[in-house]
Parts: structure tokens; C-alpha cells; sequence
């Protein structure tokens, strides 16, 4: 049945399909088409992950910063994306991810959030309200959003509410300093979420986006490897951090954590408040 919907909306025959791997949350293939066309295909049990995936790459190519794959078509059941034949990196690939990585951020907003709420994961990822103020938005729609999770989830014991408590007390002052300007964030980016494309260049996939601090986006880069200080140093020099942006590290990556903690259970719990006790 897929097939068929496939082929009516490409409007051309499908001759081979094959699963890829990469991704937990989507069943995602390689089609090519009697015309010698091949697409990416992706299918979330999520329907609604189709249309914020789209939208989200569209906002990263409205920048011209950096490459993501062109969406040639999206509705409930497919999202239909140019296909990039990966190659190997050029070999000043993590200076170019870094510059074009710092380009993209300074593509800004007027407010933080987005137009529409998405997803980090399959973790609802509320943007709306908009905000004005970086220090209220991401308390109360990241970090107090993923502490309502885990409540839910059953795994905010005694002392996970404690430290939760202190970080709100305190959030004001740890954030103090932080630029109050809503950059456009891919908002998921670790070594999974880029690839090389038919040149070798970098290429963003998998987006998360949001406008928000940078200093979001380069803290998520620490958690899980594949950067290496080629580019750092690149971003740095194309546009260069706030003072005491290491301070504020921990608490960027607190999202994240959080949400690893929501979406595969109690491995990240002592992660978790390993960050919030940092800021004792």
C-alpha cells in the first residue's frame, strides 16, 4: 500500500526500496525510481514528526549557512527528502562545519521559540509560547517541561526534586551574562546529526530547530563526541562566545540529559543531577 502512495506522489515507478539504519524513532528507506531518481523516505509511527522535520530544515536552508537536505514533499505518512550520497570529508571539514555552524546562528528572530511546537527525539518539544526573555523560555519550556516528564515517568525521587528546586531558585543567576538574542538552532546536534554529502562537505540533518542561545547548540556538541577543537576554535573565530560561556555549559546540556533520561530511562539519572549539583 505504501508503494502505491509513494508512486503516485512521485509520479514515476519505484524499482528498489531498501531499509537504512541510523535512526530509532523512523523507518527510514532509499528509493529509486524508474527515471533513475533516488529520495530518502522517511515514516514516523508520529505522524506529526513529518510535517516539524520539514519545517525545520526548511528554517536551517532559509539561513544559506550550511547544507540540509531539500524536502520534496511531506504529508502524514511520508516525508520525502533529497537524497546526498555521502562521501568521505574534504579535509577541512570540522573548520567548514564550525564557520558555517556559527553563520547559522547568527541568522536571528525577534523572539525565542518557534512558530510551531516540534519534536527533540520523539520528546515534544514546546516552543510556544514565545518569549522575550532567554532566561524564562528556557526554564519554563525546556528545563521545568522535561522535570514535568520525568515526573510523570516516575523518576523524580526526593532528591532529583531538590536539586530541580535549586535550580530554579538560581537560574536567573546562572544564565546572567548570556546573550538575549534567539538564534536559529538545529537543537539536536551530535555526531549522528551531520553527515558529508556528495562532496564531502557538511551537510545537517535531523534537525530540532528553535531559535535560542547558541550556547545551546555547542553544549549538546560536548555530550556524545565527534567534534574535535578544529571546530571549536573555527566557530570561535567566525563568532566569537560571551564571557563565561563555560560556566553555562552544564546547564545547556541539562536539557539534554533530561530528555535522554525521559526517552531511555534511569542510565541518565545520576548524569542528570551530576549537572545540577554542579551549580551548588
Amino acid at each position: 500500500m505504501w508503494k502505491n502512495n509513494l508512486e503516485n506522489i512521485l509520479n514515476n515507478k519505484i524499482i528498489s526500496a531498501h531499509n537504512v539504519g541510523g535512526g530509532c524513532i523512523a523507518d527510514s528507506q532509499i528509493v529509486k525510481t524508474e527515471n533513475g531518481e533516488k529520495y530518502f523516505v522517511k515514516k514516523y509511527s508520529n505522524s506529526k514528526i513529518n510535517l516539524a522535520e520539514a519545517n525545520g530544515l526548511n528554517e536551517i536552508a532559509k539561513s544559506k549557512a550550511i547544507r540540509v537536505p531539500k524536502v520534496i514533499f511531506v504529508n502524514d505518512e511520508f516525508l520525502i527528502l533529497e537524497f546526498i550520497d555521502s562521501k568521505s570529508k574534504v579535509k577541512n571539514f570540522s573548520e567548514t562545519l564550525g564557520r558555517q555552524f556559527a553563520e547559522m546562528h547568527r541568522f536571528t528572530s525577534d523572539k525565542f521559540g518557534f512558530f510551531e511546537d516540534n519534536f527533540c527525539g520523539s520528546t515534544p518539544q514546546k516552543n510556544l509560547p514565545k518569549n522575550e526573555n532567554w532566561s524564562e523560555f528556557y526554564f519554563e519550556n525546556r528545563l521545568k517541561y522535561q522535570f514535568n516528564l520525568a515526573e510523570n515517568n516516575g523518576f523524580a525521587n526526593l532528591e532529583l526534586r531538590k536539586e530541580f528546586s535549586n535550580i530554579e531558585k538560581s537560574i536567573s543567576k546562572i544564565l546572567d551574562g548570556s546573550e538575549n538574542i534567539p538564534s536559529l538552532l538545529h537543537g539536536d546536534l551530535w555526531s549522528g546529526n551531520f553527515i558529508s554529502d556528495e562532496n564531502g562537505n557538511p551537510c545537517l540533518i535531523d534537525p530540532a530547530v528553535y531559535y535560542g542561545n547558541r550556547e545551546v547548540d555547542l553544549a549538546m556538541t560536548k555530550l556524545f563526541g565527534g567534534f574535535d577543537s578544529n571546530f571549536y576554535s573555527a566557530y570561535n573565530e567566525e563568532f566569537p562566545l560571551v564571557q563565561n560561556w563555560q560556566y553555562r555549559e552544564n546547564i545547556y546540556k541539562l536539557y539534554h540529559v533530561f530528555n535522554h533520561l525521559n526517552l531511555f530511562g534511569m542510565g541518565y539519572f545520576s548524569q542528570t543531577l551530576s549537572l545540577m549539583k554542579s551549580y551548588k
